[in-house]
């Protein structure tokens, strides 16, 4: 059984706001009394792509000091920089490439893809990156479960912001997955609101944002509630292939 704590948009941009409600979640993560195997950040770490908050990130998130209790994988969304990104947050040479890396765990295996397209907010897998998800697929013999994890949702979500920024091409998506039974299930964030849905007959899980929450059309007026805690989620993979999704707030 893998369990997986998770993350999505923090946007740190050197404010305090955002360190404190960044640092919020972190606390309640660390201070976890039972096993986590790793947490999931789905993008949109920086509010501007600077090295500065990939620096306070990578503090935050414990990547310099090896202080945090369980692995923490990244991916990029749309307000993230991949040069930047990889230089202050990963400590790798700066790179305008997709960002992509895979954790393989004892019995399954999480994909972190970047969907970002830099310069602009809706997302894309690249072909670059489904060659590189096939490739790291076909290395794992469809012997172990696989999660795929990026910033943008492949469907719509009923509210007119993130629905504006989908991920593009997502018949590509689901032509892989048709190929690949191995996976799983899919985790995103960049929507701002808890949610789970389905695509191409696989669980689909949306992660809560941590620096504000999106309000609902039937919710009232304003797309930002900035007073909802900041959100994070835990996913649970068992035996069976089955993905079990929790929300909490801190």
């Amino acid at each position: 059984m893998l369990v997986l704590a998770h993350i999505s948009d923090l946007h740190l941009d050197g404010t305090e706001r955002a360190t404190e409600r960044a640092e919020r979640v972190r606390d309640r993560l660390w201070g976890l009394p039972g096993r986590v195997d790793a947490l999931l950040v789905t993008g949109d770490i920086a509010d501007h792509g600077t090295e500065a908050e990939y620096e306070e990130a990578a503090r935050v998130l414990g990547l310099r000091d090896s202080a945090t209790p369980f692995p923490v994988l990244t991916c990029p969304g749309n307000h993230d920089s991949r040069a930047p990104y990889r230089k202050a947050l990963l400590g790798e040479p700066a790179a305008d490439g997709p960002v992509n890396s895979v954790h393989v765990f004892d019995d399954a295996a999480v994909l972190m893809c970047d969907s970002s397209i830099p310069g602009r907010d809706e997302g894309e897998l690249d072909e670059e990156t489904y060659a590189w998800i096939e490739a790291t697929l076909d290395e794992l013999n469809g012997d172990v479960r696989a999660l795929l994890a990026f910033h943008h949702p492949p469907v719509a979500l009923h509210h007119p912001l993130p629905d504006a920024y989908q991920l593009h091409r997502p018949r590509s998506l689901a032509a892989l997955l048709e190929r690949r039974p191995e996976v799983a299930g899919l985790i995103t964030g960049h929507a701002h609101t808890p949610a789970a849905t389905s695509f191409a007959g696989r669980p689909l899980v949306v992660g809560p944002g941590v620096t504000w929450t999106l309000r609902l059309p039937w919710e009232g007026e304003g797309t930002a509630d900035r007073d909802a805690p900041p959100g994070f989620a835990f996913h649970v993979l068992d035996d069976e292939g089955r993905l079990t999704s929790h929300f909490r707030v801190a």
